[in-house]
């Protein structure tokens, strides 16, 4: 699944078994969170530190996801129930902007972008 959230852009799938090779059976019980920029991964680790503290940021530099976090999955929906449940805004793009400023200038631009292909979709 996909994720944009105030917190930054996440991948999440079930990770494969064992170190997450490819070719490994998936382990439908933990999670592989992933993003492109690693402090999208801090910032959402900043602010469920319970669920994600122990998750060491990964970097790898030959997939696509540069980045990524492995948690059990138990955890993971926590987190996930917990952001459904701080929404609290009527506008997506600008509950990005006023929460993380300035910082955030590359990922707002492609909210912008992802907003737009998105939108050709429902025409």
């Amino acid at each position: 699944m996909w994720l944009f959230t105030k917190y930054g852009f996440f991948s999440v799938v079930c990770a494969r078994q064992g170190d997450g090779s490819h070719g490994m059976p998936v382990d439908p019980d933990r999670m592989m969170v992933r993003a492109r920029v690693a402090e999208h991964l801090a910032e959402l680790k900043e602010r469920f530190p319970d669920e994600l503290g122990r998750s060491e940021i990964v970097k790898t530099a030959y997939t696509d996801y540069a980045c990524r976090l492995f948690v059990e999955k138990a955890n993971w929906v926590r987190v996930a129930a917990a952001l459904a449940e701080e929404t609290d805004y009527d506008n997506f793009k600008n509950a990005v902007s006023s929460s993380l400023g300035t910082a955030v200038s590359e990922y707002l631009h492609s909210l912008h972008d992802v907003w737009g292909v998105m939108h050709k979709l429902q025409k």
